[in-house]
């Protein structure tokens, strides 16, 4: 039987998603394949082991035995490491570099290709060699030409996700303002042509036995402008398997696989576009190497979906 430690928390903006994702791994793991134990970081990364049976929610820390001392050692009587923490510390290659320097087996991209992905900039830019089709940016820094741009534009920091710290920009005083936001996150920023007439698009890929199971395309319905946090885990946006033509289901399912080489990706992730309905064109958004695992996230739906049932995704994980 396997030995199996999942994280979760950390000191990220997105710690109590991390706390949600987190149950439906625990939730959904094979007892008879895995002996598991879950830990938790708090704000200042200081690492708890949690109390068996013990349901995660934002008062985690009532839970808890004493902290951690020797991580390191710890971290090396298990079999395989799950980083369900979502956001800096999670996914921009920090806790894998780590876990490489001390040879410790681990779910999900390695270090590099984490953090590319986790970086919009670098993203953005190597897919841009492969001729990746992405809506009109410009990077905001200290030497940006801010003169020319044509507005609405969507504002974003580089390292950030959950729609954290992003805004629309209609005019240059709110472009201003949705700077400073911005910059509150990350010194980096980009500035996108915002296409009010899209359909915000997703694909979820898993990797079994070395090949991809790349998912049908899921669809965002949302009543807001665009896909704000709130609309991610707060209201009832619903999500759908898109009734987009196929030819574009198709186009999706290309860029995604090959999105997910280039980037060198591995185990899982999901892959987000954005279809323009004005001029018929598709655009590659972001992708998110660990994607929510919530009641309402798209990731395991979209799996599931492929006739993976969620203990079937989580053993393919930790296999």
């Amino acid at each position: 039987m396997k030995k199996i430690l999942i994280l979760f928390g950390g000191n990220t903006y997105e710690h109590n998603i991390s706390c949600q994702s987190v149950n439906f791994v625990i939730n959904n793991i094979d007892l008879k394949l895995f002996d598991y134990t879950v830990v938790g970081l708090d704000y200042d990364n200081n690492f708890y082991e949690i109390k068996k049976n013990t349901n995660i929610d934002s008062n985690w820390r009532q839970n808890i035995k004493e902290p951690i001392r020797n991580i390191i050692e710890y971290l090396k009587q298990f079999d395989k490491i799950f980083p369900v923490i979502h956001g800096s510390l999670g996914e921009d290659g920090k806790l894998q570099s780590l876990f490489e320097m001390f040879k410790i087996n681990f779910v999900g991209c390695d270090s590099f290709s984490s953090l590319i992905c986790f970086d919009k900039l670098f993203t953005k830019l190597i897919l841009e060699k492969y001729s990746i089709p992405q809506v009109p940016y410009v990077i905001y820094n200290k030497n940006a030409n801010l003169n020319k741009i044509e507005f609405p534009v969507i504002v974003k920091p580089c390292k950030c996700g959950s729609s954290i710290g992003i805004s629309i920009a209609n005019n240059k005083k709110e472009l201003t303002k949705s700077l400073k936001k911005a910059l509150k996150y990350d010194k980096n920023i980009v500035i996108e042509k915002f296409l009010d007439n899209n359909r915000e698009l997703e694909c979820a890929i898993i990797e079994k036995n070395n090949k991809l199971i790349i998912s049908d395309v899921g669809e965002i319905i949302n009543t807001k402008k665009w896909y704000d946090f709130d609309s991610k885990y707060l209201s009832k946006t619903n999500t759908i398997i898109s009734t987009i033509d196929d030819s574009i289901k198709k186009e999706i399912k290309n860029y995604s696989k090959m999105i997910f080489k280039i980037l060198g990706c591995k185990d899982l992730c999901r892959i987000d576009f954005l279809y323009d309905k004005s001029n018929n064109k598709l655009y590659f958004n972001e992708i998110n190497t660990i994607p929510g695992f919530t009641q309402i996230s798209m990731y395991p739906k979209l799996i599931m979906n492929s006739k993976i049932s969620s203990k079937e995704l989580i053993t393919i994980l930790l296999s």
